[in-house]
């Protein structure tokens, strides 16, 4: 019974070792072939870098931006993401909407006043979903380099070769035992 059970286990952690390698692969590829925008069903995913949107986003949270559609519907309190004439993209709420959309006045949560300058809605790159995932940012960050998108694509193949060698290893072992036992 043990040795079924221990199979089993086997057979599930060589597949979850695959898998994951399947899955950095193409996590690695889409970044990479992306510029580091990873998109998933219209929905792509930003890394947060400061703390001006905490409690409710943290710093190294990844966050999910719905792209598309008319940049002049926001409303008051409606989280967007936009670029700053910087070339920078900042996450914040909006405090006031100047016009029929076609400017908005922003602030962090976490930011005693508001933005100085206001945002232009052609400037507005998406709306916030509400969909947050905290500190996977810095490993998407990393991935980003050349070392982490190495890494992520070496680490996962290491795992399963080791995992596979050790398998390997105990299925010598037993077979030898069984050996041992046969002259026995």
């Amino acid at each position: 019974m043990m040795k079924k059970i221990l199979n089993v286990i086997n057979h599930i952690t060589t597949f979850l070792l695959f898998a994951v390698l399947i899955v950095t692969v193409l996590l690695v590829i889409s970044f990479r072939a992306s510029g580091g925008e990873a998109a998933i069903f219209g929905y792509q995913f930003k890394t947060v870098l400061s703390g001006s949107m905490e409690p409710e986003i943290q710093t190294g949270s990844i966050i999910s931006i719905e792209k598309g559609g008319d940049m002049k519907r926001f409303e008051k309190g409606d989280v967007i993401t936009y670029r700053t004439p910087e070339d920078m993209l900042v996450t914040h709420r909006i405090a006031e909407v100047i016009g029929d959309g076609e400017q908005y006045i922003t602030k962090g949560d976490n930011n005693e006043g508001a933005d100085l300058d206001p945002i232009l809605a052609q400037n507005v790159v998406g709306k916030y979903t509400g969909f947050t995932v905290p500190y996977i940012g810095y490993v998407m960050n990393f991935a980003n380099t050349s070392q982490g998108a190495a890494l992520m694509l070496i680490l996962p193949g290491l795992l399963l070769v080791g995992y596979s060698g050790i398998t390997i290893w105990r299925a010598l072992r037993q077979f030898d035992d069984s050996k041992a036992a046969e002259k026995h």
